[in-house]
């Protein structure tokens, strides 16, 4: 218990001055402070860095539609309830959107498509927005607006689907790897079924939802995943993957997942030319490879405890004069860090040297540079880490490509 309150992401985050919540603002309603939106502006960059490579489209689609958009795709008489209410404008009806993919299905027709196009993989970091209940709100875990890193991928047959839906799978490994996250440890697989008897809840279709689970249950048994098998927990239009992680006081919750859709094709007439010349039907799949920015966010400052790798740190290097007379050349440090685009901090306080380092250690700075008689005499800096401690002197220039390189590296 005392190890889970240590790493509560809600104390770390105040702690750490990461981010804030206001009853002025409104309840759910995160407010990212300079730190906090450093760290989740190097996870987007990252993510939408790493979906290009992987050849998705990404594009920007409004935070708003008519209300007819979500009656078409079915989410409105299903979500309606987690929903904000319908705003008025010129006798029309439009809503917050609390998903992307009806907005990526409207863009998709936009213009016809060839089958030589597909897999067509459209992502966006999207800005959606939920009415949770009061009582569900948890910090950044459950919030009632997040950015969703999230994608649809249009095939021209279940064959292609499936493959996409492994590439996906291959996405979210690589990406937790990076976070230094071990499957079966820090989040397991669990494979979401629908209910048949549950018609309320989700699309009457019997035999397309027995094809669609058998085929993401193979799908996961070739890979050789653990998974999990749960009941009356797809979404309406399908199964899906989910991949589940428990935060610091051991409540799950789903990160991220990849999802089989039947339903929409139908809805939208999701077509392409196929090599026939004439048009087929598609196959489409939603993902998410980083989650919702939010609560991956409460997840990483939990399994850090708030001591981010270098790349993420919202300050990288903490530059320590000993003295007000050493204050020039640290300045001169420091300028260069900033040249390089590493993000530092200059401690020029007349404030003793044990403070100084005392405060880099409190705010889990990984690096500080202190700077004395002898650095300055040497023109060298005396580099300590958070890890490793005492590393020693070191040239200016040593110094910037060892933390380029560490960076880059995304150790």
């Amino acid at each position: 218990m005392e190890k889970g309150e240590d790493r509560d992401h809600k104390k770390l985050g105040r702690e750490l001055g990461l981010f804030a919540f206001s009853d002025t603002v409104g309840k759910g309603l995160p407010l990212w402070l300079p730190k906090g939106t450093t760290i989740r502006r190097e996870l987007e960059r990252f993510i939408v860095d790493e979906e290009i490579r992987r050849g998705y489209l990404h594009v920007r689609t409004p935070d708003i539609a008519k209300l007819e958009l979500y009656k078409k795709s079915g989410h409105y008489p299903h979500f309606k309830d987690s929903m904000y209410a319908p705003i008025t404008i010129d006798d029309e009806e439009f809503m917050l959107r609390p998903m992307a993919c009806p907005h990526h299905f409207e863009l998709y027709l936009s213009k016809p498509h060839s089958y030589r196009e597909l897999p067509m993989r459209i992502a966006e970091l999207a800005q959606l927005y939920r009415y949770e209940q009061s009582g569900e709100l948890m910090g950044l875990q459950r919030v009632r607006t997040f950015c969703l890193a999230d994608a649809h991928i249009i095939c021209k047959d279940e064959e292609q689907a499936v493959e996409e839906i492994s590439k996906a799978l291959d996405l979210i490994e690589y990406v937790t790897s990076v976070f230094n996250l071990k499957l079966d440890t820090d989040y397991r697989y669990r494979l979401s079924l629908g209910d048949k008897k549950n018609t309320k809840k989700y699309y009457k279709n019997d035999s397309a939802w027995e094809k669609g689970e058998d085929l993401l249950r193979k799908l996961m048994k070739n890979r050789g995943s653990k998974f999990e098998e749960v009941k009356d927990e797809a979404a309406f239009y399908g199964p899906k993957i989910d991949i589940q992680m428990k935060n610091a006081n051991s409540k799950e919750d789903t990160a991220f997942t990849v999802q089989y859709d039947f339903c929409m094709p139908e809805k939208f007439n999701l077509n392409y030319i196929g090599e026939d010349g004439n048009e087929h039907l598609a196959f489409v799949i939603h993902r998410s490879s980083i989650g919702a920015i939010e609560r991956i966010m409460a997840f990483l400052i939990e399994k850090y405890a708030g001591a981010f790798p270098l790349w993420l740190s919202p300050v990288q290097v903490k530059v320590i004069p000993v003295r007000t007379n050493h204050n020039e050349y640290a300045k001169q440090v420091f300028e260069l860090l900033k040249e390089n685009n590493i993000r530092a901090e200059l401690d020029d306080k007349d404030e003793n040297l044990g403070t100084k380092v005392r405060d880099a250690k409190t705010n889990k700075i990984p690096y500080w540079i202190v700077i004395g008689d002898k650095e300055i005499e040497a023109k060298k800096i005396t580099l300590e880490s958070r890890e490793s401690g005492q590393l020693g002197q070191m040239l200016k220039e040593e110094l910037v490509k060892k933390l380029l390189e560490e960076i880059k590296n995304k150790k």
